[in-house]
């Protein structure tokens, strides 16, 4: 059988080829070279497109002009990091247990923090919470300063009760980041209430490592003095205050905070069994008041709740035969917060 030359069209890589007779053999191996041709030229139109790119993103760079192809990824970069907490981390609770010192400036008679300068005292709470670390416990110091400083007198609002100035709370924030620490700020209210008084110091709750606690003994009602009258809260003014600080940290994408209520007697905090947890606040029952060992354990079992995170609070002078921090780890529930008046 004569064959004769026939041209194929231009691309196909055996573009010269001789018509004759054709088996299925010979068939399936022209299919295999046009699809080889196809990928062929798919592979090259994807290398000049990427040649152009490149090109083009180099004179794009020589011109000083930046492109992001995700405007989600320039918007992340725009963001401010996130706070964290002294010593790194987001959450305090459950993976730490809190260490403190708690007083004010104004008297020694008030507590441990306020015994010398702000530095001293973060130096003293180091070595104190210094004794509470173990292999399995991560301590995060924290510095109670009673920033609502409740009084006899009446003052000229009628609440009992003042508030310490923005220059000490500063103090105590710079000590207490100095000891890469927290910085609680404790309210006794006489009779204002805890909502208003947590307001007033709402600028320091946006610091990513100020934290809150109310103390309900001074919590007056109408007509009740202070020294006269152990105070009392109902749950409901507490939730009222830790769905505010929620939001706090919620806006301004905070830190976990520590919301601490102390108690002594078992109605201090009315129906605390409604006690709220709003996302960010980690609500602590401390158990406070003085005595002997045997009383102090015994007030503990009674008021500590297991729902909730508890607190144990130590009196250097008024204590007798102080708990070790052996010792205060053994109780049950293990307190997640301790401090030392």
């Amino acid at each position: 059988m004569s064959r004769r030359l026939v041209l194929k069209r231009r691309g196909d890589p055996s573009h010269i080829a001789y018509d004759e007779p054709v088996n299925d053999s010979r068939r399936r191996e022209r299919r295999r070279a046009r699809e080889r041709a196809v990928r062929l030229r798919r592979r090259n139109a994807l290398f000049a497109l990427a040649a152009l790119a490149l090109i083009a993103g180099v004179a794009a760079g020589a011109g000083g002009g930046t492109s992001s192809s995700d405007p989600g990824e320039s918007a992340k970069a725009d963001l401010p990091p996130v706070p964290t907490l002294p010593g790194g981390g987001r959450r305090i609770l459950p993976g730490r247990q809190v260490v403190a010192l708690y007083g004010a400036p104004q008297d020694a008679e008030l507590g441990a923090l306020g015994i010398g300068s702000p530095d001293s005292a973060g130096r003293k709470l180091v070595r104190q919470a210094a004794a509470y670390r173990t292999r399995r416990v991560k301590v995060l110091p924290a510095m109670e300063l009673i920033a609502t400083v409740v009084h006899r007198d009446a003052g000229d609002d009628g609440k009992f009760r003042t508030r310490q100035t923005d220059a000490v709370i500063r103090r105590y924030l710079r000590a207490a980041r100095k000891a890469r620490a927290l910085l609680i700020l404790d309210i006794q209210p006489g009779r204002a209430d805890f909502l208003t008084e947590a307001k007033a110091f709402g600028k320091w709750l946006r610091e990513p490592d100020v934290s809150l606690a109310l103390d309900p003994e001074w919590r007056m009602g109408p007509g009740q003095i202070p020294g006269q009258t152990i105070g009392s809260v109902d749950a409901g003014e507490v939730n009222s205050v830790s769905r505010w600080l929620s939001g706090v940290i919620r806006t301004n994408r905070l830190p976990q905070k520590l919301l601490v209520i102390h108690q002594f007697t078992s109605d201090m905090v009315r129906r605390r069994q409604t006690l709220q947890r709003p996302p960010g606040v980690a609500p602590v029952l401390n158990v406070d008041g003085f005595g002997d060992q045997a009383q102090k354990k015994a007030k503990y079992t009674e008021l500590s709740q297991r729902r909730l995170t508890n607190g144990f609070k130590l009196f250097y002078k008024e204590d007798t035969r102080l708990f070790s921090p052996g010792q205060v780890r053994r109780l049950k529930p293990m307190p997640r917060f301790v401090v030392y008046e």
